[in-house]
């Protein structure tokens, strides 16, 4: 009804997952890379957790979009399956002629086509929509296809999605068989009130809409308040919000509306869940990450020394950091030197102290040489970043295949006139064995700087879908 009014192609804040709509900020885009790489270097059931309405539907999405190509997932979203019902499903997905009444024969041609599978080098996977809803028959069948295994190797990936009561669950003693195969433990924590600004406006942009920031700081403040954070509710508010303005004739969304708004929705408070529990969960992850780190560089060449040839690529452990800021703890004191991308779980450099806050986006600069090559920006971030503080942010703007060093070049080229290339860096990594090139973009002394360089850039660049990263987060 108001797309027009707003310049809009399409509805901006529907509450079904779309993911061209994915927000990679609130940890959601460092969660969703540390899930890619738990999943294709682990072997034990990963569980992703969060309220209702915080994102796990979507990133699940995500997950089937962004897995690669050698990952077969299998997708279950009905909870409610009986162990036999489970059975079928996933041996339907796979592509395996069905025996119904015989079981324990189905079960038998599962393990051989997984086997099948795994001898072709690839894996499957199997999501787990609403885990906190199956019943504790299906939940054992769960912790029986996790023992299905070759000589060495496991044969399925499990990942469970649910709500805090599947942590409830878990702890249970009836559950413990099952509680201790899980190895990584993943929860979406609902939006800080800094995200929620750069939220809505990721969202518009999105949906194409070109115009200055509608949301005032007020308006803001009470979507914030009043979601708690969640973005389901943020959408249902937003989407009520521009309505509102729609039938009044204006473009600016203040407090009236988002009150109007909010009269109009009947929320339920949350209930705090994440104590103690969580805090022991994030210990142990961060004790994880300890071991990966250590393991790691027991093997490989030291990396807090930077002083290989310009343009060497970068070097860098597994995503550690990336996990840790997705399971909400701080990367181990020990990890490397070198800072790790928390969305790409890669090495990145950044930008020296000496740089000042970054020049906002959209704003016409003299033009800066561009004829740096990508192996030379690449050894200039490695330089800058022992120079970074930990308190300062930056924007990441772009990850693609190393092979794409042409899509940089020409992202690079192409924002040439507005973006200051002097603030511009280019980094590779490597990433479930796929090399990649990253680019990243400004110093900000505060979130909130980089949160308003942000919201300019969307204008710049709204398809590299620019998200904030905090480096003290990449150490």
């Amino acid at each position: 009804m108001y797309l027009e009014h707003f310049g809009l192609h399409q509805a901006p804040f529907r509450i079904t997952p779309h993911t061209e709509f994915f927000f990679a900020g609130g940890k959601r885009g460092a969660t969703l890379e540390a899930l890619i790489y738990a999943i294709t270097h682990d072997e034990g059931i990963v569980k992703v957790s969060g309220e209702v309405g915080s994102g796990k539907t979507m990133l699940c999405r995500m997950l089937l979009e962004k897995l690669p190509d050698n990952v077969e997932t299998v997708y279950l979203s009905n909870p409610l399956l009986s162990r036999d019902e489970i059975l079928f499903a996933i041996a339907e997905e796979l592509r395996i002629p069905l025996a119904d009444g015989r079981n324990h024969l189905l079960l038998r041609s599962l393990q051989e086509r997984l086997l099948e599978i795994y001898g072709s080098g690839r894996q499957v996977v199997a999501l787990i929509d609403e885990a906190h809803a199956m019943p504790p028959e299906a939940l054992e069948e769960i912790r029986l296809l996790s023992n299905l295994e070759s000589n060495r190797h496991k044969l399925l990936q499990i990942v469970l999605f649910g709500q805090p009561e599947l942590d409830s669950r878990l702890r249970q003693t009836s559950m413990r068989q099952l509680n201790d195969r899980i190895t990584h433990n993943f929860r979406l924590e609902p939006l800080r009130r800094s995200d929620v600004s750069v939220y809505l406006l990721f969202r518009l942009r999105a949906a194409g809409y070109r115009g200055p920031d509608p949301f005032t700081k007020g308006a803001v403040e009470l979507i914030s308040k009043a979601s708690e954070g969640l973005s389901r509710r943020i959408n249902i508010l937003a989407d009520k919000a521009l309505l509102a303005a729609f039938s009044e004739g204006v473009h600016q969304i203040d407090r009236r509306q988002v009150r109007a708004a909010i009269r109009d929705v009947e929320f339920r408070r949350l209930k705090r869940r994440f104590g103690v529990g969580w805090a022991w969960a994030g210990a142990a992850a961060a004790g994880l990450c300890v071991v990966v780190v250590v393991a790691y560089l027991a093997g490989t060449r030291n990396l807090a020394s930077l002083g290989g040839p310009a343009g060497a690529p970068l070097a860098e452990p597994p995503v550690v950091a990336a996990m840790a800021v997705a399971q909400g703890v701080e990367a181990p004191l020990a990890a490397p030197a070198l800072a790790l991308d928390a969305t790409s779980g890669v090495a990145t450099a950044e930008l020296s102290v000496a740089a000042a806050e970054a020049p906002l986006p959209g704003t016409e600069l003299p033009r800066a040489p561009a004829s740096l090559t990508l192996a030379e920006r690449s050894a200039a971030s490695a330089a800058w970043l022992a120079k970074t503080p930990d308190s300062h942010f930056f924007i990441q703007l772009l990850v693609v295949d190393a092979a794409s060093e042409k899509e940089v070049l020409d992202f690079i080229d192409k924002h040439a006139a507005t973006l200051d290339l002097q603030q511009l860096r280019v980094y590779r990594s490597n990433l479930s064995g796929r090399d990649r090139l990253g680019v990243i973009y400004g110093d900000y002394p505060s979130r909130e700087l980089a949160n308003a360089a942000l919201a300019k850039l969307a204008e710049v660049s709204p398809a590299s879908k620019p998200y904030v990263r905090a480096v003290s987060r990449l150490r």
